[in-house]
């Protein structure tokens, strides 16, 4: 197997370089093990909802950018304190998922590091009984590609606000994220240089050799996050079918919005309350049908939205941000 340590950050082309080389690797192809990192960013699973999986504010506020995988499991949360590797290979036997086969040499480069890891479950990594990483797979036309994430110095704190979200705001058919107590690698292994020496433990454990990225498959790479990794349809759009509920009591009624969406669209869309209206509530309904399920496409549809006659007694603006928010 040979190594490939990816030098860009972004998780869009990252993950768009993973499919191209998942896609290019031959029967008599060598296998592939690869260390990359993300700045930060969202990577939710491949059946999530990603609305669920999101705290939107926070993502909106930061610019952080969310992008799906083609491999199941739960959404987690990349900064440049985490480190990530993949196993890409032929599928060895009859072609069934085994994790073990890909974190025990992560777990044997951890040990010559000082770090005691544990296979957990069927896919977690643990020290002490705190999860220092997860993983996934995708098995398909005879190859398997296993990638992971290691938590090395990563910002807790962000990763919490970043996945943080209202629980009854979706009903959805994803699958949910499991959220479990995490630790460092550095909380067990305090070093200067702790990024290197990990690249360097993992290299030596999983590969023989290094290699050098073709420059056709960058630009593949490229071409992909293009049209498939940095784009709304994929990332949003692909979601399960879910409910978008949010509830409010002011002090001139309650309203309850229902939202149905299908593909990142707004399928049907429902207003309830006891408040009182001058003009048709079915008209605002009747607006966000059709739509995105994306707050700057809902804006410019109620852009001249007359909430005072839909909601009498509101304040206009305060209406406004509730429909709007994500």
């Amino acid at each position: 197997m040979k190594a490939l340590v990816v030098d860009t950050t972004e998780p869009a082309y990252n993950l768009a370089l993973e499919e191209v080389l998942f896609d290019t690797i031959d029967e008599k192809g060598e296998g592939l093990f690869l260390l990359w990192r993300n700045a930060p960013s969202i990577i939710v699973g491949r059946h999530q909802c990603t609305g669920e999986e999101i705290n939107a504010e926070f993502v909106e506020r930061r610019g952080i950018p969310v992008v799906r995988r083609n491999t199941g499991g739960g959404a987690v949360y990349h900064d440049l304190g985490n480190l990530n590797f993949s196993f890409i290979e032929l599928a060895p036997g009859e072609g069934r998922v085994d994790f073990a086969r890909y974190l025990t040499p992560i777990c044997a480069a951890l040990r010559k590091l000082g770090v005691e890891a544990q296979i957990s479950g069927r896919n977690d990594l643990e020290v002490a009984g705190r999860k220092i990483s997860g993983s996934a797979q995708r098995i398909q036309g005879g190859k398997v590609l296993h990638h992971g994430t290691l938590l090395a110095e990563l910002n807790f704190e962000d990763m919490a606000e970043a996945l943080r979200v209202e629980p009854e705001k979706y009903l959805s058919k994803g699958v949910p994220s499991v959220r479990a107590r995490v630790a460092n690698i550095a909380e067990f292994c305090p070093r200067a240089n702790l990024m290197d020496d990990l690249r360097a433990a993992l290299t030596e454990a999983c590969a023989e050799r290094r290699a050098e990225l073709d420059p056709d498959v960058r630009e593949r790479a490229e071409a992909l996050a293009a049209s498939k990794y940095r784009v709304w349809d994929w990332n949003y759009g692909a979601s399960p079918p879910f409910t978008f509920r949010r509830k409010e009591r002011f002090p001139w009624g309650s309203v309850d919005m229902r939202l149905d969406v299908r593909k990142g669209v707004v399928a049907s869309a429902r207003v309830h309350g006891d408040f009182f209206s001058t003009a048709d509530v079915g008209e605002l309904e009747r607006r966000l049908i059709g739509l995105r399920h994306e707050p700057a496409v809902m804006a410019k549809a109620l852009d001249d939205a007359p909430w005072a006659s839909w909601f009498s007694g509101c304040d206009p603006e305060r209406m406004r941000e509730f429909f709007l928010r994500p």
